[in-house]
């Protein structure tokens, strides 16, 4: 019976579509923006994402709405990064490298902020997003797992990791 009400619940209506959109945007939004750090990209990706669901309604079930959601962001996100990677690589060919000296002066909670965003950036992609998506946006293990399609046990190492490497860049205090 279940899978009966399933099948009638379509994407393709937009009442439903609207329904998907105002449960899943904010968590993919800040999915997208842990990940790429730049909030223009990340709203222009979960705007595609909504329109490729849109233009896939068909073939997309209610139930499989979220998944599909993140992956294709996801793998926008993937193909973005190669992209750049393109562009940077043609432009340093031709350019010098210029190195920029930070001024010594800075107060204390300004070093810290600055240290403690540095270790952050410095994680690894993985360790990074999972800590984020906890801390932050406060999703729970479980819920992390499912976002990025991974175990629990692959979510705690991963954090595991990052909390070890961040307390060895910022001090034993940092939990």
């Amino acid at each position: 019976m279940f899978v009966a009400m399933e099948t009638k619940k379509t994407i393709c209506k937009p009442k439903v579509f609207n329904e998907v959109y105002e449960e899943h945007s904010k968590s993919l939004y800040n999915f997208m923006y842990y990940k790429c750090g730049d909030r223009d990209l990340a709203e222009d990706m979960v705007q595609e994402s909504f329109v490729k669901l849109w233009e896939n309604c068909a073939k997309v079930f209610f139930s499989k709405a979220k998944s599909f959601l993140f992956t294709v962001a996801n793998n926008m996100f993937l193909n973005h990064v190669a992209h750049k990677k393109i562009v940077l690589k043609h432009a340093s060919e031709g350019q010098k490298n210029y190195t920029h000296e930070t001024p010594e002066y800075l107060i204390e909670e300004q070093e810290f902020l600055k240290k403690l965003k540095g270790a952050i950036a410095d994680l690894p992609d993985k360790q990074r997003e999972v800590f984020l998506l906890n801390r932050i946006d406060k999703k729970k293990y479980k819920e992390i797992a499912e976002m990025l399609g991974i175990s629990v046990k692959a979510v705690e190492k991963r954090m595991s990791l990052a909390l070890k490497s961040l307390r060895a860049k910022i001090g034993s205090n940092f939990k």
